[in-house]
Formats: C-alpha cells, sequence, structure tokens
C-alpha cells in the first residue's frame, strides 16, 4: 500500500478576503504589495485549498477542509468569507468524491479556515453538525489541548462547539509522535509551534529513500507558509503566537525538504496549490515549477 499508485487532487473550498497588514505581520505594506493586490479595505485573496490524496494506505484522505459554510451571514461578512455555499463539496464532487468517501481527515491545526469545512452549511435555527461521517480525524494532541482550552488572543480562531463534536464521533485520533495508526508509514508529521502550539505539517513520503529517509515526497505546509510570499523567511503573518520561533522552524523546515525534495503544498496562496522549494546563491529560499492545482497528479510527477 503506502503512496503507490495514489493520485493528488488539490480541493478548493471557500475563498476568503483578509487584511493584507494582518496577513504578512510587521513588513510594511510597500514591500507586501508587490505579492498581493489590495482592495478597498485593504484585504488580499485567500484560497482555503484542501489536498486529496487516494489511495494513501489505502484509504482516501483529505488534508483540512477550509472554512467552510458554517458561518451566519453576519459572520461570514466579518470574515470575509465570499461564497454563501460550501465549495468544499462542489470540489470534490468535481473530483468524482463525495464526503462520505473520505475515510481520513488530517487537521493540522483546529482554526476556523482550516477545520471549519468539517461543519454543515449554516440554516437558521440548526446546531452544527459534522460531516465525513466515515473518516477518522486526526488532530495534533498538543493542539488538541490548545484548541479545548484557547488563549484569550486566539479564542476567536476556534469553533467553540468543534472538539466536542469530534470526541462525539469516537472517530478523533491524536497524534504525539511523526506517525499515527490510520496512515503508518505513508505519512512522516512534522510539528510547529510558531503559529499555534501543536500545529501538524503532514508529509506524504515520496517513493525514494536516501540513507533511509524519504526524498520526493509533497508536505501540507498549513500556516507554517500559507503561500509563496511566506517562504521568505523573515515573512510571519500577524496571527502567529511567536514570531521568532516561527522564522527559526521555517528555516529548518525549508533546509530539510531542499534536501530531500519535498514539495510544498499551500493552502492560502490563490495562485499556487504546489510548487518545489529552491535556494539562491545568497541563500534565500524561493520557489520553482509552480501548479496552479492538482488534478489527479501522481505523487512523483
Amino acid at each position: 500500500m503506502g503512496t503507490n499508485g495514489m493520485k493528488l487532487w488539490s480541493i478548493l473550498g471557500n475563498a476568503q478576503k483578509l487584511d493584507g497588514g494582518a496577513m504578512f505581520g510587521n513588513a510594511p505594506k510597500a514591500l507586501w504589495a508587490r505579492w498581493a493586490t489590495v482592495d478597498d479595505g485593504n484585504r488580499i485573496d485567500l484560497a482555503c485549498r484542501a489536498l486529496l490524496a487516494s489511495p494513501l494506505n489505502g484509504k482516501t484522505v483529505l488534508f483540512e477542509t477550509g472554512i467552510g459554510a458554517f458561518f451566519a451571514p453576519g459572520l461570514r461578512e466579518r470574515y470575509g468569507i465570499v461564497e454563501d455555499r460550501h465549495v468544499l463539496l462542489d470540489s470534490l464532487a468535481a473530483a468524482g468524491f463525495s464526503h462520505e468517501d473520505i475515510d481520513v481527515v488530517v487537521l493540522s491545526h483546529l482554526h476556523f479556515d482550516h477545520a471549519g469545512g468539517l461543519l454543515a452549511p449554516w440554516a437558521e435555527g440548526r446546531a452544527p453538525s459534522l460531516l465525513f461521517p466515515n473518516a477518522t480525524f486526526v488532530v495534533g494532541a498538543a493542539h488538541w489541548q490548545r484548541a479545548r482550552d484557547p488563549h484569550p488572543r486566539d479564542r476567536a480562531s476556534f469553533i467553540p462547539e468543534l472538539p466536542g463534536l469530534l470526541e462525539a464521533s469516537g472517530r478523533l485520533q491524536l497524534v504525539e509522535g511523526d506517525r499515527c495508526e490510520a496512515l503508518g508509514d505513508a505519512v512522516r508529521f512534522h510539528h510547529s509551534d510558531g503559529h499555534t502550539p501543536g500545529l501538524l505539517l503532514a508529509e506524504l513520503a515520496g517513493p525514494e529513500r536516501v540513507e533511509g529517509q524519504p526524498h520526493g515526497g509533497v508536505v501540507f505546509c498549513a500556516d507554517l507558509i500559507p503561500g509563496r510570499p511566506w517562504v521568505h523567511v523573515p515573512i510571519t503573518m500577524g496571527y502567529d503566537r511567536n514570531a521568532e520561533l516561527l522564522i527559526d522552524e521555517k528555516r529548518a523546515f525549508l533546509e530539510d525538504k531542499l534536501a530531500r525534495n519535498v514539495h510544498l503544498f499551500f493552502t492560502h496562496d490563490p495562485g499556487c496549490a504546489l510548487a518545489q522549494v529552491v535556494r539562491d546563491d545568497k541563500g534565500k529560499f524561493g520557489t520553482a515549477h509552480e501548479h496552479p492545482e492538482l488534478h489527479a497528479r501522481a505523487l512523483a510527477a
């Protein structure tokens, strides 16, 4: 099993518009405006992109679910969510899948723009409810504790009802190390604390082995590296809990992925789903061989 014969799809969820200054932390607008176009409200376009892999360790696996359509109309407008329908479900259908087909959902963390798609669309008078009735939900153990007891600084980023729903499903699996029971050796987990405690970064193990290490895979970068501009090591988000720690984690992460030719999958970049990490003669990281979308792409393509 493992990743033999596996195909990859990029699955778009609901798009979002957020304040550009918040997304680029302490970087001045004169710098970040090179990478993103702002609207009249100083907001930039952001994707909420998931990654679908099948068969992965014999399963159909979805990495994240985007922001979804669970917000009431007033909150949807406040958080800059573009569409009122659950776009992820449409994107899954276009790839030939439904949410009932998903065996495992891997969640890098439980902020609403990454986990909101787990929930059915908002309806007047209806309590939040989970989609994906056949899926095991994989979450980092350290982040699970944060989601259950958020800090005042990030409390608004979580969906209060979600931990209870996941627990009640009986299908929650918490990850402490670099592997999980549901996916075995096919997925290797890296952990990061700079954006939020216990962020889980899932690497689909590549087909080559060099000195026992997998080469040529794909890693879901989540909010450690939301898109191409954040590949630049000093660039962080205002939402990151510890910018200096995140920069150190990002540098080590990129050095490792460059050395092992692991490609980067971006969740928030509206124009790029997958790219190869490169480094110039001055030591600065960048991207090459960029793909705006994936449709039944082989891991080693």
